[in-house]
């Protein structure tokens, strides 16, 4: 080869070179940093308003031990009472002759000669005055208190959000209905008209709605009455905190821009406006529940609610207030489990406003 003339290998070292990756591309492929720079990238941008206010909420240490305190309870009220009333050997009941567990340990049955027990083997929280078993009667109680603000709570949602989102969104007639009757409600008291209205049907409640297969007749008739009452006086509340809301969502583009778009007005109530309710639904319904079950427990103290041999925590109070002198553990038993049951549905409560407030900083 003539010493002139160009080397076509070095002439393509240029390109080569040009095409070889360079030291810090080499370095961040074996670290891997661009990968985790896009990961985190991805993270940022599919986090949405509701999963960073979930993971607030996961990091509120005592809203999450109030939640896990709520599970626990609602765990012992559904699975308590059949895990009971098979322990237990077969009781000689001078009275009643022999005995399973599935019946000394009913919330209603009645052992006349073992009045007022301590806690025991055979009773693990003692007997009342009658003779009955308190842990059954005190998980039949927390039963009727978390069905009601259940109950409560469905016919609360269904019509708060649905006549508020419709007066929220229309305005006009639909907004002066709903605020003049919000008005009428507020200007009694709902604790006097529940107690009117358990007084006046509470007794014709009790023949026809026992005879309910899933009611039956022991006492426990009267629970859809004061369910019933309670969410007439409850679902007001509820419908204008939707009514404010919408009428704030109904003002953003992006539902403006659905409606040009020609979507129909039920698509945007559908996929935009009930969505975007959660948050002021959530909370509110969390801290309604705590109203709930002091009322039906105050219903109940007062002897309107469940009757015996039915059972309450408002009905386990007032009898034992009875025996409060000589034997307080009755009244004082089923008050402190009302006021934990107040408590964390309280504080989970906060921790749910404090979580989906868009002010909040993590």
């Amino acid at each position: 080869m003539n010493a002139h003339e160009p080397d076509p290998d070095a002439a393509r070292l240029p390109d080569a070179a040009l095409l070889s990756p360079s030291p810090e591309i080499l370095a961040t492929a074996v670290t891997g940093e661009d990968s985790s720079l896009a990961d985190q990238q991805q993270e940022k941008k599919a986090a949405t308003p509701r999963g960073v206010s979930l993971k607030r909420l996961r990091r509120d240490r005592r809203a999450m031990v109030c939640l896990g305190i709520i599970v626990l309870f609602v765990l012992i009220t559904l699975c308590g009472p059949l895990i009971y009333q098979h322990v237990g050997n077969v009781y000689n009941s001078p009275l009643n002759g022999p005995l399973s567990p599935d019946s000394y340990h009913s919330f209603t049955h009645q052992e006349l000669n073992r009045t007022d027990e301590g806690p025991s083997a055979q009773y693990w929280l003692g007997t009342d005055a009658l003779g009955r078993d308190l842990l059954a009667r005190l998980m039949q109680g927390m039963l009727i208190s978390l069905s009601v603000s259940v109950i409560v709570e469905i016919v609360d949602l269904a019509l708060g959000i649905t006549i508020g989102v419709l007066a929220g969104y229309y305005g006009g007639g639909i907004d002066q209905f709903l605020a003049r009757f919000t008005d009428i409600i507020f200007a009694f008291s709902g604790l006097l008209f529940v107690i009117l209205l358990t007084g006046i049907f509470g007794t014709q409640a009790d023949v026809t709605l026992g005879k309910l297969p899933l009611i039956g007749a022991n006492g426990n008739a009267r629970l859809l009455l004061v369910s019933f009452a309670l969410a007439f006086t409850t679902w007001p509340t509820m419908a204008r905190y939707v009514r404010g809301q919408t009428l704030q969502l109904k003002q953003q583009q992006f539902i403006e821009a659905a409606r040009t778009m020609g979507t129909s007005d039920f698509r945007v109530i559908i996929r935009h406006i009930i969505p975007n309710l959660f948050s002021i639904v959530i909370v509110a319904s969390t801290l309604n529940m705590v109203h709930t079950i002091i009322g039906e427990a105050g219903i109940s103290l007062l002897g309107l609610g469940v009757q015996p041999p039915g059972s309450s925590i408002g009905l386990m109070i007032s009898d034992g207030m009875t025996y409060l002198s000589t034997h307080p553990w009755e009244a004082l038993l089923p008050s402190a489990v009302l006021a934990i049951i107040v408590l964390v549905f309280s504080f989970l409560g906060d921790g749910l406003r404090d979580a989906f407030d868009p002010r909040s900083k993590d």
